[in-house]
């Protein structure tokens, strides 16, 4: 596969991904979101400030180190280019970023609260443990960055953080993949806020990731 091949597919996967989202009603009412996807240890392809009905032209070439290469930046995302920056380079296995305003998900960012890993389709699309929270400073500054880099160490196998006061990011190994996770960490945050007013969410038993496990690799051997 070529070099234009590749890129064309990676955008395609990413135009898709934002599409999904919108289908599974996961975004927040103004549809703010954005999303990347890696290209090589040093380029990533970025939305440019919208996803809405977003076409894969539309993506922008972006460096880890803040530079865009190919394409236009609306003010709104050159701000954020550092938040998914300081993921691709904690995480070299990552391949797609995606932030969000899912409402529910946000709603325990805005609590400050962890998400607590309580419902099976967490467990089986890559968030085993809970959803840390990423304390506040204003979008892609240093503080947040900082504060992102902190948490991903302290927190080598998460794949999603609430960013406090603002919404979620989650990554993860391509953009689909990542799209999965988004919609079932919306789900969980919204089961739990519903299972608190029949008297809580309950824990998972022990073992119950291991046996997740078994019956995956069971139907895939």
């Amino acid at each position: 596969m070529t070099a234009t091949t590749e890129l064309k597919s990676r955008a395609h996967q990413l135009v898709e991904a934002a599409r999904e989202l919108f289908v599974a009603g996961v975004m927040s009412h103004s549809g703010h979101a954005n999303l990347s996807v890696r290209l090589d240890a040093e380029r990533f392809l970025l939305t440019p400030g919208f996803v809405r009905d977003l076409q894969p032209d539309q993506l922008a070439t972006v460096s880890l180190d803040g530079r865009v290469l190919a394409g236009e930046l609306r003010s709104v995302s050159v701000e954020i280019i550092t938040m998914h920056s300081v993921v691709y380079r904690a995480r070299p296995h990552v391949g797609a970023i995606i932030h969000t305003h899912s409402p529910a998900a946000t709603a325990f960012a805005v609590a400050h609260r962890p998400l607590p890993c309580r419902t099976e389709p967490m467990l089986r699309f890559g968030q085993a443990e809970e959803v840390p929270v990423v304390p506040w400073g204003p979008r892609g500054s240093d503080v947040s960055v900082r504060g992102i880099a902190e948490v991903l160490e302290r927190r080598p196998t998460t794949s999603a953080v609430l960013l406090a006061n603002h919404g979620l990011l989650v990554f993860g190994p391509d953009a689909a993949a990542t799209g999965q996770l988004v919609v079932a960490i919306e789900e969980s945050a919204e089961a739990e806020l519903a299972a608190a007013a029949i008297g809580g969410a309950v824990d998972f038993p022990e073992g119950a990731l291991e046996s997740v496990r078994t019956s995956i690799a069971r139907v895939a051997s």
